[in-house]
């Protein structure tokens, strides 16, 4: 079990103050990680942070950052250096998937926001951290996609393509700062966050009766993965796509 203890270790995890975000900080600091909890709201940060730092004795430091913004990400990433001296786990799980009325809807500003969010922010991100991360003590990228990206639909589409960029990003990365640095792609079905709020209870019900498990992940449901690429426990996994759907595509 050492192979997944992260004691010592630093995560930072944007959209880390709830749903998977919230989890995996949760579950790193459980680990034995100390934590960034990093988001838009500040408040919504301080007030994981404190009952990470509550429960599990860990130090955890909040940070407000779009990371749609180029600007926010050069800040975030120098604000954890200055507090901790290095960065060990970067998650890049920030998302936002608007909902629509049609595909002629969507507007240039709409557009330009999720793909920020999706994939200019991790770009930005990975880039500055995986740097620091290579002339350091190495360490793991991970990357929270979704398995839209690999089956589009209409209904969301901005959204799948910029998890299909991201997905990308994440086999460029693989190979920029090898073998220090690692980097990995998760690819989560539907979960019971907020985006899936925004559903018709139709389409909930719908999402859980197809699922070979029968019932939507819930966020608990990515710790386990994400604990897994952050540790030496997956020391030789790099560049790797997981599906995290409860085998829903399996049925597609």
């Amino acid at each position: 079990m050492n192979r997944f203890d992260l004691t010592g270790k630093v995560a930072l995890v944007t959209g880390g103050s709830r749903g998977i975000g919230r989890a995996i900080v949760q579950g790193f600091a459980e680990a034995g990680a100390d934590v960034v909890v990093a988001s838009r709201k500040l408040d919504a940060c301080e007030a994981a942070a404190a009952e990470v730092a509550a429960t599990t004795g860990r130090e955890a430091m909040a940070a407000a950052c779009h990371v749609g913004r180029w600007e926010d990400c050069d800040r975030l990433a120098d604000a954890v250096y200055e507090r901790f001296g290095r960065c060990d786990v970067l998650v890049n799980n920030a998302g936002m998937s608007p909902l629509y009325p049609d595909l002629a809807s969507v507007t240039e500003e709409l557009y330009d926001k999720v793909h920020a969010v999706n994939a200019r922010g991790p770009f930005r991100l990975s880039s500055l951290i995986g740097t620091r991360m290579a002339a350091g003590g190495g360490g793991s990228i991970i990357n929270v996609s979704t398995g839209g990206s690999q089956r589009p639909d209409h209904s969301d589409l901005p959204y799948a393509m910029a998890k299909a960029g991201l997905n990308a990003l994440t086999l460029g990365l693989a190979g920029a700062w090898t073998p220090e640095v690692r980097a990995n792609v998760v690819l989560p079905g539907a979960f019971d966050t907020d985006i899936a709020q925004a559903w018709s209870p139709e389409t909930r019900e719908a999402a859980a009766r197809m699922n070979p498990m029968g019932r939507m992940g819930v966020p608990d449901d990515m710790v386990g993965v994400c604990l897994f690429l952050a540790s030496d426990a997956s020391r030789y996994v790099n560049g790797a796509q997981i599906l995290v759907d409860g085998g829903a595509f399996r049925s597609l």
